[in-house]
């Protein structure tokens, strides 16, 4: 229970996987300072938060005060993979029944605790911010926005909609060819959005999963924009040294440990992304044409509740997997894997990735570099930040061709030049440089840390 005259926190995360994901990390940070945190959703998604933790263990949950709120049905459309855009917008729905309903059961949530807290910290995800409209009528409650995306993707966004940066803009535009916003989101999240934002919301301040040393510019660029709220940059989030205890031995770890050093490329696109079967068939061609050994993590989107109904299984060619398999070439896996452990296993040298931002930080922490391969959302200026700011990858194809088929050939290349190219281990090289900057952050006396340590003094402050 909570001691009468603490601070405590309160966890609103947005109902999709990378985002339950990182505010379920930033509650084990904050708890571990000894600081009461309430981590709350609707019944099935804290489920999958907490059937899916991985890099620590998850005996830690104890020292979480979950609330699992019952809510109407999770609508649970399936996903689309011959959509328009690769958008997930079969999600939608289930982020605004979310988004709706765990209103009421906040504000009461936040009513129970306030008359025996000093102060509440509510720290929301940016599209929960119409959940917490009420926390105005808590005289002892603060709201701090977070941000689940990079800090790049965020200053980009911003200085396109501010009019008074528009030569800064222009400039950054210009030397870094950003992609547009064409194919990245659909009209019904747009208006979801606009529903987060579009009355007046008092902020007390932004946090960020990423790094000072890092992604500097571009959060001076949203100081800069945003000066009226004060900003933190506390990543990275997910752990460095995994618990022995945090995950049960998955059979393609077994599998990685009977691989040489940097010899094996992780493929996933995250748990957002349905392929068409053809782009399948043509991934599967490349992946065995590189000769390059491989984990291949092959799922369908998650709905939005993940508990519900059948899940597609994505066909592969006739034989592919067994002899992969049988030959030691590759493993397809069709479960939950466990991400952070293969990517910090020495045999993974590559990662073919979708961009999304947890995968983005993990395998910058790992020192693992990419193929960076955009699907949708924040991915392709993800891409842009990691290819052409910190050269850590490599793009397989333009943004503008998103529409296209990736071809056999062109996987094949592109998983080549990652593996076993000169460019290729100046990429590793560079990456492997920067996990250990990234580590140096969350240290004593790290930038990231001097950050975490701030914004927890600022919320326990005693005026």
């Amino acid at each position: 229970m909570t001691e009468d005259g603490q601070v405590v926190v309160v966890m609103v995360p947005l109902a999709a996987q990378g985002h339950l994901n990182q505010l379920l990390h930033l509650s084990r940070f904050i708890s571990a300072r000894n600081i009461p945190v309430h981590y709350i959703g609707a019944t099935t998604h804290n489920r999958q938060a907490k059937l899916r933790i991985h890099g620590w263990d998850p005996s830690e949950l104890a020292n979480l005060h979950f609330h699992s709120f019952s809510i109407p049905p999770i609508p649970c459309p399936p996903p689309d993979p011959t959509a328009e855009t690769r958008f997930p917008a079969h999600l939608i729905p289930s982020f605004r029944t979310a988004a709706t309903h765990l209103r009421g059961p906040l504000k009461n949530l936040l009513h129970s605790l306030s008359p025996h807290s000093r102060r509440i910290i509510v720290i929301h995800d940016s599209l929960m911010a119409s959940t917490v409209e009420d926390i105005d009528s808590i005289p002892n409650a603060e709201s701090y926005n977070f941000h689940s995306v990079s800090a790049f993707a965020m200053a980009i966004y911003d200085l396109e909609q501010d009019q008074q940066t528009k030569g800064m803009e222009s400039s950054i535009v210009k030397d870094l060819d950003i992609p547009s916003l064409d194919g990245c989101f659909t009209q019904e999240f747009w208006e979801f959005v606009e529903l987060q934002f579009g009355g007046p919301r008092k902020f007390s301040g932004n946090l960020y999963n990423t790094c000072k040393t890092m992604e500097e510019p571009y959060l001076e660029i949203l100081q800069r924009i945003n000066h009226e709220t004060k900003h933190w940059a506390i990543g990275p989030f997910n752990p460095l040294e995994l618990s022995s205890s945090s995950h049960n031995i998955h059979p393609c770890l077994e599998w990685l440990d009977q691989q040489k050093a940097n010899s094996v490329v992780y493929v996933s696109f995250g748990t957002t992304t349905a392929l068409e079967d053809e782009q399948i068939a043509e991934i599967a061609s490349g992946l065995e044409r590189s000769e390059q050994k491989f984990i291949w993590v092959l799922r369908d989107a998650d709905k939005g509740d993940i508990f519900n109904g059948e899940v597609r299984k994505c066909e592969l060619p006739d034989g592919f997997e067994k002899r992969v398999k049988m030959e030691g070439k590759g493993l397809v896996v069709r479960d939950w894997a466990p991400q952070l452990a293969i990517l910090s296993h020495d045999s993974t040298g590559g990662f073919v990735s979708h961009c999304g931002w947890n995968s983005c930080m993990e395998t910058i922490t790992m020192g693992v570099p990419m193929v960076a391969w955009p699907m949708h959302s924040d991915q392709p200026r993800n891409a842009v930040l990691m290819t052409k700011v910190l050269r850590v990858g490599l793009l397989i194809r333009e943004w503008a061709q998103r529409d296209e088929l990736v071809m056999a050939t062109t996987i094949e290349k592109a998983v080549r030049k990652l593996m076993a190219s000169e460019e290729g281990h100046e990429m590793r090289k560079t990456v492997e440089e920067l996990a250990v900057v990234m580590r140096q952050a969350v240290e004593e006396n790290g930038v990231s840390r001097v950050e975490f340590d701030s914004f927890i003094s600022h919320i326990t402050r005693d005026v």
